[in-house]
C-alpha cells in the first residue's frame, strides 16, 4: 500500500543551512522509507509564503500554492518546527494559517478536504517549550481535520540558556526523544494505512455548501 509522508520544517533556516529541526526531521524520514513510506522534506525558508488565511496565492510571489497542492496529496503530515522564546517559529505559525485557509475546502465525499490524513509534530530547542509547542500544532492539525494517532509529537529540548542543539547535543542519542521517534513514526504509518483501507465515513460530517 503505498502511503505519501510530507514533511513542513519550518525552521528560520534555509535548506543551505545546517538545521537541528532537520536534523530530528531525519530521524523519523529514516523510519518512513524503511516502511516503505515516499516521503519528501520541504524546507518553508526556501520558499515565498505571503501571508493570509486562504490556500491561494495572495501575490505573484506567493509560492503556498506549490506547497498545498503536496499536502492534498500526503497521507501524513508532520510539522517539524524549532522554539523561540516557547512558541513555535513564525513560519510554523504561518503555514498553521495557510493550511487553515484550505479547511473549508471538500474531499469527493463532501468532507473537509484534510479528512483521512494523520498529522504529527517534531519540535527542537534549547528551552523549555517543547509541549507548548506541540499542543499548539497538534490542536492546529486536529481542529481543521486531521487524525492524530497518539503519541505523535517528537521533541528535543536542551538546558535553559543558550547551549548546545540537537546536532552538537547528539541529541541523536537521547534515548526519550528517539523512542518517541520511533513511536510516532509508526504510530503514523499505522493510522495511515488505516485510513487509507477504512475512510471515515461520510455519514454525519458531510458540509453542505451554502
Amino acid at each position: 500500500m503505498a502511503i505519501k509522508a510530507l514533511v513542513l520544517n519550518c525552521s528560520l533556516k534555509d535548506s543551505s543551512e545546517t538545521s537541528n529541526t532537520r536534523a530530528l526531521i531525519d530521524e523519523a524520514v529514516k523510519i518512513f522509507e524503511e516502511n516503505g513510506a515516499d516521503t519528501e522534506v520541504l524546507t518553508m525558508a526556501d520558499y515565498s509564503i505571503g501571508s493570509g488565511i486562504t490556500h491561494e496565492a495572495v501575490n505573484n510571489q506567493d509560492q503556498w500554492p506549490i506547497i498545498f497542492e503536496k499536502v492534498k496529496q500526503a497521507d501524513i503530515l508532520v510539522i517539524g518546527s524549532p522554539i523561540w522564546l516557547g512558541e513555535q517559529s513564525s513560519l510554523a505559525t504561518l503555514v498553521v494559517e495557510r493550511l487553515y485557509g484550505g479547511s473549508s475546502l471538500t474531499n469527493e465525499k463532501g468532507q473537509y478536504i484534510y479528512y483521512n490524513k494523520v498529522g504529527g509534530v517534531v519540535v527542537t530547542g534549547n528551552e523549555d517549550g517543547g509541549k507548548n509547542v506541540s499542543s499548539y500544532l497538534i490542536y492546529a492539525l486536529s481542529h481543521i481535520g486531521f487524525t492524530i494517532p497518539p503519541n505523535v509529537d517528537t521533541y528535543w529540548v536542551g538546558e535553559a540558556g543558550p547551549g548546545p542543539s540537537f546536532i552538537e547535543a547528539n541529541g541523536n542519542q537521547n534515548e526519550f526523544t528517539m523512542q518517541h521517534v520511533k513511536i510516532m513514526a509508526h504510530n503514523l504509518l499505522h493510522f495511515a494505512r488505516l485510513l487509507k483501507e477504512h475512510q471515515i465515513p461520510a455519514e454525519g460530517n458531510v458540509i453542505k455548501s451554502e
